[in-house]
């Protein structure tokens, strides 16, 4: 990572912290009477060029597609302007993963190319010329088909496991757990090749993903082999701790092993298993989220470009839970409490 490199990166990162919505600008989308009026209001912010092609009649779907290609081309350019980082390299993985996760569930649900379609974007495959490897994915008949159009990946073992658990367990979500595995595992390898001063941002996403791996695990009636398979060890300290958390016997004093973390604030009230989960997975992402917004108190390190790229990328998945809300006509009051902001 050069060092004028990364002072022009952060200064970017900076510029673009300074233009983030805020808590306000939300309210009044979220307050939006249908999609004409939240698409009226979104072109008085910054996403105006953002939403530009998006075609009447609008649906939620095709306002959160626009905002995907926007992000892609936002988080390519913070990582062209940063240099050479494993670590945003890694993040901007995360687009290729979220639509062949889309693609995976689609076929198991039977859902046509045509349906599966609305629910991708393939702005950030464009930009790093790996396009095919998605559409072939996409134009498969079937799950088995599209699982083998995806033996050439080098993540195509962890494509096959996800596949095979599924059929075991029939929970869907299991696409999702194995296809994050392979976006962390790519990220702590980056890590190991350096940058200290995003390492805490990045090790707060990998701990979120193995504790809630394990936690899920639990959940669906995984063994321990099965749970280990989904975790990526850091260090000893946590290879420690999801050890206790596997071998414990309910979900609760799984989630009670984490009272002597750093973590131990967002452990769950909640008696009921399924809302526990749910609650501490929003409270782990409020506290990255709040984590990204602090990483701006160091000027010109890689962590401010990391946070900048993770705070972008919850800003547009604020703007798209708002156009569903808005369709769907939700209520403000819920779609405001279920979005990602700053505490107050």
């Amino acid at each position: 990572m050069g060092g004028s490199k990364n002072v022009y990166a952060s200064v970017k990162s900076y510029s673009k912290r300074g233009k983030l919505l805020k808590k306000a600008d939300f309210q009044t989308l979220a307050e939006s009477r249908d999609l004409d009026e939240l698409m009226t209001r979104i072109k008085n912010t910054i996403y105006s060029e953002a939403v530009a092609e998006v075609q009447k009649p609008y649906t939620s779907h095709g306002i959160e597609n626009a905002l995907r290609g926007h992000l892609a081309d936002v988080h390519y350019g913070i990582a062209k302007t940063a240099g050479d980082s494993g670590i945003l390299d890694a993040y901007f993985l995360k687009f290729t993963i979220s639509n062949l996760k889309q693609i995976l569930k689609g076929k198991v649900l039977g859902k046509s190319q045509e349906e599966i379609e609305t629910h991708i974007n393939l702005r950030a495959e464009e930009l790093i010329k790996q396009r095919d490897i998605v559409v072939k994915a996409l134009v498969a008949k079937n799950l088995e088909e599209a699982v083998a159009s995806l033996n050439q990946v080098e993540y195509a073992e962890d494509i096959t496991k996800a596949a095979a658990l599924y059929a075991d367990k029939k929970n869907i979500q299991i696409f999702d757990t194995y296809f994050d595995k392979i976006l962390y595992t790519r990220l702590v390898k980056a890590l190991r090749s350096g940058d200290i001063d995003a390492s805490k941002l990045v090790g707060m996403d990998v701990d979120f993903y193995n504790i809630l791996g394990v936690i899920r695990g639990k959940f669906w009636g995984l063994d321990e082999q099965q749970i280990q398979d989904l975790i990526i060890i850091q260090s000893p300290a946590a290879k420690d701790l999801l050890g206790r958390m596997m071998s414990a016997g309910t979900i609760r004093d799984a989630f009670n092993e984490l009272s002597n973390t750093k973590y131990k604030d967002l452990v769950p009230q909640n008696e009921n298993e399924l809302d526990a989960i749910a609650e501490f997975e929003r409270a782990f992402e409020l506290a990255i989220y709040q984590a990204s917004l602090n990483s701006f108190t160091k000027m010109f390190s890689l962590a401010t470009t990391v946070g900048i790229t993770k705070l972008t990328a919850y800003e547009v998945r604020n703007l798209a839970a708002i156009a569903y809300a808005v369709e769907q006509k939700i209520p403000t009051e819920t779609t405001m409490s279920k979005l990602i902001l700053e505490t107050e």
